[in-house]
């Protein structure tokens, strides 16, 4: 079974439950996404906020209710159609940037794009490009202990742009950065919806930069509250 990118509409989850041995994380979730949105999901520990981005981000399954993509099914595929999925529809962006040490700025970028099966000269255009657009142009060749903080988020904004996502998910991607950089990434993420009408869709515990996105949506307790 091979995952069909069409047109992308919009993200939905339905009826999301998880629990994790006696504990209920998520009850009854739902959740819709439009294309060219920022949302962002807020709430204290514990609300269920990551366990439903790694579940609409394939990354983990539900107990309960289903995921769509672009009105496919997505939350029931595996194996290879599963990871064709979710190397061409969804990309990622997490608080500790998970930049491989021994590759440059530029193979870090390039790896979901070789890995998607593209030519190596195109994605390496592709992806140099990414980062002059991201202000890391002259980073190129440069190793993660060599970007300070704000550099190495940039660099992995980048890597999930590199094949085209339908969208963005992005768990606490301002928690290793400091206030300016934070306020930098969200404006950075801003700039992209509106250049490419790219998809955002955020966990994080900084209200205030929450509300710099298009909607923000609160959690508690395993369930969307507001």
């Amino acid at each position: 079974m091979i995952f069909i990118n069409y047109f992308v509409e919009m993200l939905e989850a339905r009826k999301i439950e998880k629990s994790y041995k006696e504990l209920q994380v998520l009850k009854g979730v739902d959740l819709t996404i439009n294309k060219g949105e920022i949302v962002s999901i807020v709430g204290s520990s514990g609300a269920g906020k990551s366990t439903l981005l790694h579940i609409v981000g394939t990354l983990d399954a539900p107990d309960q209710g289903e995921v769509l993509l672009n009105g496919k099914r997505i939350d029931n595929l595996a194996g290879k159609a599963l990871a064709s999925c979710r190397n061409k529809n969804i990309g990622f962006i997490f608080q500790f940037h998970h930049l491989l040490p021994e590759f440059s700025a530029l193979e870090n970028v390039c790896i979901p794009g070789w890995i998607a099966g593209n030519k190596r000269a195109d994605t390496e255009k592709k992806a140099a490009k990414l980062l002059e657009t991201l202000g890391l142009q002259n980073r190129l060749q440069n190793k993660p202990n060599q970007l300070s903080g704000g550099e190495q988020q940039r660099v992995a904004v980048a890597r999930a742009l590199i094949n085209d996502p339908l969208i963005v998910m992005a768990d606490e991607p301002t928690g290793n950065l400091d206030s300016a950089n934070g306020r930098d990434l969200y404006k950075l993420f801003i700039e992209l919806r509106d250049k490419f009408q790219q998809t955002f869709l955020i966990v994080t515990h900084n209200e205030e930069l929450a509300q710099m996105g298009d909607r923000v949506i609160v959690m508690k307790d395993g369930r969307i509250v507001d």
